[in-house]
């Protein structure tokens, strides 16, 4: 697009603005020479990327460090052979460092709607152990670590050992009461990299040595002494050899950046990319932008704009432009905002197709030009010798030329600066060429047969700004569908114009203007009493609607406050039942414990312990069954019991299976999972399984299918302390159940905490008649042996 349109609609300062908050220079570069876009899906894309880094800004995500510097010459010197300076060393690694930070920040975020920052971001990469050895080893622009390599560590604290005794000599000069009379000064300095002493120049031979320099004055010299002769001369070797590693070390570190050279290049150029996609969404965020909707029909709706570069209370503009009309004519008085709403329109379209978010409300919509032109302003040309009409002229004439349906063209003050008459007419005929052309015209005017003219065309439409007559000041409103009034009159009377003057002009009035006006003005105050009532319906709207709001919150609060309640009573449900459930196991505990006892007084004594609990568990839940087993469907069967019969006990409500009877025929005794309890034959009722699909697994086969499933041993190495007691917990359960004599557990020798934890388990469990390391062909301390009672 023309690049004096740019700056006529002061896009440059917008770009300007927005590259103070870029880190990087060339990031900064980039926005100064961003150009708006024509292709729909190219501009929807960079619009896309603002937002997207809006969202990285509002999640914490940003630049990790303050400065980015240009690597990409060092990156090339190093791949051609060259040796890259500490200092080049340290802005690659700085680099390297703000990939690392980058790629940790957007994996810690886990931002899933962010797929253009994504595909920045993927071609980042990270070098920590380079950026480490980097790090470590260059301590600044001008200095190596002693530990960048076994060599130079040596060959320093060499160095350092001769440096303090070539010290020690020179201080035996400087401290001698016989050395110090020839001495300028007490002092060890240096001089072409050796260390002197400073000598006044009568006694230069007072003090055998060389010497390496003298003073301006040439009444001191400075004297390498020749004791230090030798040690300066091993110093200088040294430092030859010193700076050969470094040299060697900068060379080792240079080649592995040019290993490296293409994913930097690529790492840097996607960090810049990111400093780039940043800058425009702080900036957004400064001028509180959103991203407008877009189409390619040439359809604009701006609602409540706000131009980027205006301070203070700035009043917002609503503009619409592009379907039932293509050309809008602007009127209404000087420094009324005709010519910044101009602007704003123009410098919004450049904005969008840049990237760019518009200070604006949700909901505006952009249309894609090919091209904005604009002629605003006075140009009159000094150097053409061109007058202010001319200057405007040859403008349009170049507008006219270029301009096509996929334009955007805003002229301001349209056929000003010659007769009005002649004026009028060449702007409507411009006007009517752009509507013929289907450009998107907005121009501004001061005529009134142009106000008229819109009025007679389709495809054209008024606009004007409001003027307060009250207080002589514009608004700054925009008005669609109403022409503005000049108000010339009615200004000049508050100012104090004599009345008599006043009258007369009016009297100088064509008939038809004089009722234009008088028309405008109805239309005007018409116009501000319908605003008026909007404002208040809005208002009423506003106030029901946060009524609603308020009324579904309340809502919302009571329907989760009354699940909350629910599940609280189901909660406390499941704990009754749980209780009803832990007690009842306690006493079949004892039932087992007595039932070597054989004590019949006792064990009817837990039966009905038993009944207790389940009746007090239905009690307080209702009619719902608590049932300690569940049992299959079973139909009662007569005859006389025999060994294996399947039998009810009812007193305790449990199933068993007769293992045997006594010689009477009497007694018998009744297998109840684990347990063999002797009961009388008449307490027991014979029963029979219904055959049935879907079987429900009892008790006693329930352990024999433990029996044939269940592994002697288990293995809990590598498991924690508490993973490993819930996993023996049940294992040793199983094992009881299934009526093993023995188990192994594997929890190896390690620190001990595993076998001390299970010994500790072991000594609770009244299952557990006794518990053994194992011996040394079981696996010795490794593992524990257990017999089951």
């Amino acid at each position: 697009m023309d690049e004096r349109v740019q700056k006529l609609l002061e896009f440059d300062k917008v770009k300007q603005i927005a590259g103070k908050y870029a880190v990087s220079d060339l990031a900064k570069k980039l926005l100064l020479d961003l150009k708006p876009a024509s292709d729909e899906q190219i501009v929807k894309r960079m619009q896309r990327e603002t937002t997207e880094g809006v969202i990285l800004l509002k999640a914490g995500m940003n630049l990790p460090v303050d400065e980015l510097p240009d690597i990409r010459k060092s990156i090339k010197r190093a791949s051609i052979g060259g040796i890259l300076s500490p200092g080049e060393l340290l802005s690659i690694a700085a680099i390297m460092r703000a990939s690392r930070l980058i790629k940790k920040a957007w994996y810690d975020k886990a931002l899933t709607d962010c797929k253009v920052v994504e595909s920045v971001i993927e071609k980042i990469h990270v070098f920590t152990s380079l950026e480490e050895k980097i790090s470590k080893i260059i301590l600044s622009e001008e200095e190596i670590s002693d530990d960048a390599s076994p060599r130079l560590l040596s060959l320093r604290k060499e160095k350092k050992i001769l440096l303090q005794r070539a010290k020690e000599k020179l201080e035996f000069y400087v401290n001698s009461p016989h050395y110090q009379k020839f001495l300028q000064e007490p002092i060890i300095t240096v001089r072409n990299g050796r260390y002197v002493i400073p000598v006044k120049q009568e006694f230069r031979n007072s003090i055998p040595g060389v010497v390496h320099d003298q003073s301006a004055s040439g009444l001191t010299i400075y004297v390498e002494p020749m004791p230090v002769l030798q040690i300066n001369n091993e110093i200088r070797r040294l430092e030859i050899e010193e700076n050969k590693e470094i040299e060697r070390i900068l060379k080792e570190l240079t080649a592995k950046i040019a290993q490296n050279s293409e994913y930097l290049e690529e790492t840097f150029e996607a960090v810049i990319r990111l400093d780039f996609i940043l800058a425009k969404a702080k900036f957004s965020i400064e001028i509180k932008g959103v991203e407008p909707e877009f189409n390619t029909r040439g359809y604009i709706s701006i609602k409540k704009g706000r131009h980027p570069l205006l301070k203070g209370e700035v009043v917002p503009i609503d503009i619409y432009l592009g379907n039932e009309f293509t050309i809008l004519v602007i009127t209404g008085p000087n420094t009324g905002g005709k010519t910044v709403s101009l602007k704003t329109v123009g410098l919004f379209a450049l904005m969008a197709q840049s990237g760019f978010h518009l200070p604006c409300e949700e909901g505006t919509e952009m249309s894609v030009f090919t091209n904005v032109f604009a002629d605003i302003g006075d140009e009159q040309s000094i150097e053409q010798s061109l007058s202010t009409f001319s200057a405007h002229m040859k403008n349009i004439k170049e507008i006219v030329d270029r301009a096509d349906s996929k334009s955007l063209v805003l002229l301001d003050e349209l056929g000003a600066g010659t007769d009005p008459t002649e004026g009028a007419a060449l702007a409507m005929a411009i006007l009517d060429y752009f509507l013929k052309i289907g450009a998107r015209v907005i121009a501004t005017t001061h005529y009134s047969e142009l106000k008229a003219f819109a009025y007679s065309r389709d495809g054209m439409e008024n606009a004007s700004v409001e003027f307060d007559l009250e207080t002589l000041s514009p608004t700054y409103r925009l008005s669609i569908g109403v022409p503005g009034k000049s108000n010339a009159f009615e200004i000049a009377r508050r100012l104090g114009l004599k009345r008599e003057i006043i009258d007369a002009g009016r009297n100088f009035l064509k008939v038809e203007d004089i009722r234009m006006e008088d028309l405008l003005q109805e239309i005007e105050l018409e116009r501000k009493r319908i605003r008026q009532e909007r404002e208040e319906l809005e208002k009423i709207k506003e106030g029901l609607f946060n009524k609603l709001t308020e009324l579904e919150k309340e809502r919302e609060k009571l329907r989760k406050n009354e699940e909350k309640m629910i599940e609280k009573a189901r909660e406390k449900a499941k704990d009754i039942i749980e209780k009803a459930r832990k007690e009842a196991e306690k006493v079949f505990e004892k039932l087992k414990e007595l039932e070597a006892q054989d004590t019949k007084q006792i064990r009817d004594k837990i039966a009905e312990e038993v009944r207790k609990t389940l009746k007090k568990a239905r009690e307080d839940y209702g009619t719902e069954e608590v049932p300690l087993i569940k049992t299959a469907k079973k139909k009662i069967i007569s005859g006389p019991l025999h060994p294996g019969d399947r039998v009810m006990v009812e007193s305790l409500n449990q199933e068993g299976y007769v293992v045997s009877l006594d010689e009477k025929g009497k007694i018998a005794q009744v297998q109840i999972g684990a347990m063999r309890i002797n009961l009388p034959v008449e307490s027991l009722v014979k029963i029979e399984e219904e055959k049935n699909d879907k079987k429900e697994v009892t008790y006693s086969l329930l352990a024999m299918e433990k029996t044939k499933e269940i592994s002697k041993e288990i293995d809990i190495r590598g498991l924690t302390l508490e993973e490993a007691l819930l996993k023996v917990e049940k294992y040793l359960d199983d094992a009881s159940l299934a009526g093993l004599p023995n188990a192994v557990i594997i929890h190896g020798k390690g620190t001990g905490v595993l076998r001390k934890g299970i010994h500790d388990m072991l000594r609770t469990r009244k299952d557990i008649k006794s518990f053994r390391p194992g011996n040394m062909n079981e696996g010795g301390l490794g593992v524990t042996v257990v017999e089951f009672l």
